[in-house]
């Protein structure tokens, strides 16, 4: 995949929100942490992580719907900066929002949800032209024509995310953040939902990034999975390689606690529990995040945040101790 072009590349994105902790006092919660990766053309790239690890910030800061406290987000070779660069770069991408039921206007009908973008970017030329879009979008998530005048409260879960990709896809993006757009819904909805998703990728030559924490769909989805925890990213690799091969000790309990469907397996499968709660960002510990609930952590580990290198072709971890570990 070398010879793939990266579309859209972030470096050393951090996003902090000041806090306040007393009557004068305020205090950064360190949502985002120094995170760079990038995602190549018309991949997906899977981002899992328990609740609060800092996911959906990521998505929202690489959109620039929260302003980055620092770090370079890049798109197509060309660095996003300016307030003229951003409106580009909007035309450009789209999001998919977690709860479909709170995304949507519930004043508006559903041409009107779908149209917004159309209508804020002025992209058509007549209300004839306008109507053909919404249906087309329509047709393409599935939807039939006869909803258009509906209200979204008139909908199940299922089609109301449906409406919410028709309207991310309005503007015929090329990169779009999916930010668990699934886990509201049934799970007999999840699978036609992410089939969904990988058909308007063939068709649309869309780029993903798919943040969930459900191991199963990711893996289903995307072409490689980073892992976060605490706002920091501590491993990236292609999907296969991090559920066959996980180095980092929490990926290794991600991972040890994805359900298998063959009995034999699931009785051999070892689950790695971590002890203690997650850390709150608003107070880390100092050096990994992860140490605290670490069963491998040594002193090195509270000093300094490892570095989040290349170990081998494509895997990236951050870890003082991999090769004891591994």
């Amino acid at each position: 995949m070398s010879d793939v072009k990266t579309l859209v590349e972030v470096k050393n994105l951090k996003e902090y929100f000041n806090i306040t902790t007393g009557l004068f006092s305020s205090k950064p919660l360190k949502a985002v942490d120094d995170v760079s990766f990038a995602i190549r053309k018309g991949e997906t790239l899977g981002l899992v992580g328990e609740s609060g690890c800092g996911k959906t910030t990521v998505g929202r800061t690489l959109l620039h719907l929260y302003k980055p406290t620092s770090g370079e987000i890049w798109f197509d070779g060309k660095q996003v900066v300016t307030r003229k660069d951003i409106l580009e770069y909007r035309k450009k991408t789209a999001m998919v929002f977690q709860d479909p039921y709170s995304s949507l206007n519930p004043r508006m009908t559903v041409s009107d949800i779908i149209a917004e973008p159309l209508d804020v970017h002025k992209m058509y030329q007549n209300k004839k032209e306008r109507q053909e879009r919404i249906l087309e979008l329509m047709a393409k998530v599935g939807l039939n024509s006869e909803h258009a005048n509906r209200y979204a409260h008139e909908f199940s879960g299922g089609q109301r995310q449906r409406i919410g990709i028709a309207r991310a896809l309005s503007m015929n993006p090329e990169f779009v953040v999916c930010d668990e757009p699934v886990s509201a819904l049934d799970v007999s909805i999840q699978a036609q939902v992410i089939n969904m998703f990988d058909e308007l990728q063939e068709q649309m030559d869309l780029t993903y990034l798919f943040i969930a924490h459900d191991l199963l769909v990711v893996r289903h989805i995307s072409d490689r999975i980073a892992v976060m925890y605490l706002g920091k990213m501590v491993e990236l690799a292609d999907a296969g390689e991090i559920y066959d091969h996980p180095l980092h000790p929490y990926t290794k309990s991600l991972m040890s606690a994805v359900p298998l469907p063959d009995p034999k397996k699931a009785r051999e499968n070892k689950r790695i529990v971590l002890s203690g709660d997650i850390p709150s960002p608003l107070n880390a510990p100092s050096g990994c995040p992860f140490r605290t609930r670490c069963p491998y952590a040594t002193d090195a580990c509270a000093e300094s945040m490892p570095e989040f290198k290349e170990v081998s072709t494509g895997h990236f971890v951050a870890c003082h101790n991999m090769d004891k570990i591994n």
